[in-house]
């Protein structure tokens, strides 16, 4: 287990430690804008903290996903590693924590907004990195719109509950 957790920033930090680190270089504010967790922004105080990180497993895991990614800025792991909680993540040898990214509330906003904007366009290209009709092709406003009927040549289907298929 020690092996496999040596590259682990995370490894042998507690959560106070973790916290104290975050909220001397952030503040309470800068990481309330960055987590969104309530912690951090109704009467922020070390021992509620703690107490409300220890209690709720995906906040914590949150918290030091921030940790390791923003505040150690260690590089972006494979997706088998995101599925793993990130006390249980390990980096290849010879990766050391970097500086500290400097963070504003400005700057979250900014960072989620664009982080929005990204998913929403992402969702429109299907997440293939590339539109789904093409790109001279514009797509149809509602989902009925696609299944529209082409050909008013053919029969109406039937309205008798009895006979579904009309004939």
């Amino acid at each position: 287990m020690i092996e496999q957790q040596q590259n682990n920033p995370l490894h042998g930090l507690g959560l106070e430690t973790l916290v104290t680190e975050l909220v001397a270089f952030y503040d309470w504010k800068i990481l309330y804008a960055a987590l969104r967790l309530e912690c951090f922004n109704s009467n922020p105080n070390m021992a509620a903290c703690l107490k409300f990180l220890k209690k709720t497993e995906w906040a914590r895991e949150r918290v030091e996903s921030f940790y390791l990614y923003r505040f150690k800025r260690m590089p972006k792991g494979s997706s088998v590693q995101f599925e793993l909680k990130p006390r249980e993540r390990g980096f290849a040898d010879g990766i050391v924590p970097r500086k500290p990214e400097e963070l504003t509330v400005e700057l979250v906003d900014e960072m989620r907004a664009k982080a929005t904007a990204d998913y929403e366009a992402m969702k429109r290209n299907d997440g293939q990195g590339r539109p789904r009709y093409g790109k001279d092709k514009p797509k149809a406003q509602d989902g009925y719109a696609q299944n529209k009927r082409t050909n008013t040549n053919r029969p109406a289907p039937s309205q008798d509950p009895a006979n579904p298929w009309g004939k």
